[in-house]
């Protein structure tokens, strides 16, 4: 069980590998170890386990340090540690596995797959304990095998599966050094969290069948195992598993894009946990201070896209209207922007801008909320230029052209006063009217208020694109 809150005796870890971006389903992990460790006035250790020099590379190990840091959990805070990194134990985990060969709880083995599959019949079958009793020293080529034991169980006490059990006679002795002498995950990975002090391991349910090997090393190597809590799988809309081949998983593509780290942060705390009372938006405090790894759901999390596109939205719509124009501004200018540096007008900008905050969900969502106030022309879309300009349009725009070239006060309230004389007259009212009138101005047919931005966008803009659109016509 969790010691009592304020405990310091809690450590927590997370040990992801720096072999690609940094995924979604470890982000989730991750904050489920800082929430517990947060809780309890424990400590989460950052591992970075990168014995796979093959595939590791120093940029990936940046981003996992930035995607962590960018959702809260970072070395100025307290309660983080590290990152250690595994590599700098081998020689830690050599001596491991010299220890269980010296006890007698391993023994080398000089099998290849064909001898197994030769002895067995089966070239899928696990290894058969042929050198168990032969006696064999260490020597190139030869792995080291964990003796497990004939009978009984090993139980695992799991905060959110329960306590499975596994009878040790189903698990093969499985290798833990291979045939060059250098220690496998399995074994490392044991190591490591003995050395650091683990004292709950948090970590997905892929792992869950490593782990009665794993605690039958702990007990091998003379220590007690930690408590595990196996985290769900998390699966897209076809209830399949995340993958990075077929699904977006990097959370540094779902910050790129604008999404709002407290909101990603919030999002990922939900799945496969809830805090009750059917309140699902809550700052990080409240969420750590309800947090229960013992209430977390076995059950498949579903990402659900849309839903943390809701959630951005409601965290944009949260933010002041300061905050919310520094967040944008990246978008605002190159190489993001559609526009140039002299054509981005910071006080036009200042002016729609609480407009566009109530009304977009993704940060990148706010060039095509305002592009028309800086491009010389508005874009080009053929879909809301066909919705909107049908029948009847031509003459409705030349009667609010004449009307608009006239107005005494070009301000929104006037404007819309205007548009709505013209669309009655015509036997349209105001949301039919507006249209062509929008697309003739800004392109599309959705966007901020159109009065407002044509209050900003000013008369001689404004009368020039619908002038533009009559010639089109």
């Amino acid at each position: 069980m969790i010691p009592a809150a304020g405990s310091s005796d809690v450590r927590v870890r997370f040990a992801p590998s720096p072999t690609g971006m940094f995924h979604v389903g470890g982000a989730r992990s991750a904050l489920f170890n800082w929430a517990v460790a947060k809780q309890q006035g424990g400590t989460f250790v950052l591992r970075v386990e990168d014995t796979d020099a093959a595939r590791n590379k120093p940029e990936w190990v940046d981003g996992i340090l930035n995607a962590l840091a960018a959702l809260g959990m970072h070395a100025e805070d307290p309660t983080f540690e590290g990152p250690y990194f595994q590599s700098q134990n081998v020689e830690k985990h050599r001596e491991a596995s010299a220890r269980l060969y010296e006890a007698g709880r391993a023994y080398y083995c000089d099998c290849t797959r064909d001898d197994v599959a030769a002895r067995t019949g089966n070239a899928h079958s696990g290894y058969d304990g042929f050198c168990r009793d032969r006696g064999l020293t260490y020597a190139p080529g030869r792995a080291l095998r964990f003796r497990t034991p004939d009978d009984g169980e090993t139980q695992v006490v799991d905060l959110i599966r329960g306590n499975p059990t596994f009878p040790n006679s189903a698990m093969e002795d499985f290798v833990v050094a291979r045939g060059d002498g250098s220690p496998v995950f399995l074994l490392a990975n044991v190591v490591d969290d003995l050395g650091e002090g683990i004292t709950h391991v948090i970590r997905g349910e892929e792992h869950l069948p490593n782990t009665p090997k794993q605690q039958l090393l702990w007990e091998a190597l003379g220590a007690q195992p930690p408590t595990w809590a196996h985290l769900p799988v998390i699966v897209n809309e076809k209830r399949q598993k995340l993958s990075k081949r077929r699904d977006k998983v990097a959370l540094e593509d779902y910050l790129a894009e604008g999404y709002l780290p407290d909101a990603m942060v919030n999002y990922l705390m939900l799945l496969g946990w809830a805090p009750g009372n059917d309140e699902e938006i809550l700052p990080f405090d409240e969420l750590v201070e309800r947090f229960r790894i013992e209430d977390v759901n076995s059950a498949s999390a579903f990402f659900d896209v849309k839903k943390l596109l809701s959630f951005n939205g409601e965290y944009i719509r949260k933010m002041s209207v300061e905050d919310f124009v520094a967040a944008v501004d990246p978008w605002l200018h190159a190489p993001k922007a559609p526009w140039t540096e002299e054509q981005y007008d910071a006080a036009a900008f200042g002016r729609v801008a609480p407009l566009a905050q109530s009304r977009v969900a993704l940060l990148a969502d706010i060039t095509d909320n305002v592009d028309f106030l800086f491009l010389d022309e508005p874009v080009d879309d053929e879909r809301s230029w066909a919705k909107a300009m049908k029948d009847g349009a031509a003459e409705l725009l030349a009667d609010a052209r004449a009307a608009l070239a006239d107005l005494a006060t070009w301000e929104a309230e006037p404007l819309k006063d205007l548009v709505t004389a013209v669309g009655e007259k015509h036997g349209l009212k105001l949301g039919k009217a507006q249209a062509p009138v929008r697309v003739a101005v800004t392109g599309r047919t959705i966007g901020l208020p159109l009065f407002e931005s044509l209050e900003v966008l000013g008369r001689e803009r404004t009368l020039a694109r619908v002038d533009a659109a009559l010639a089109k016509l």
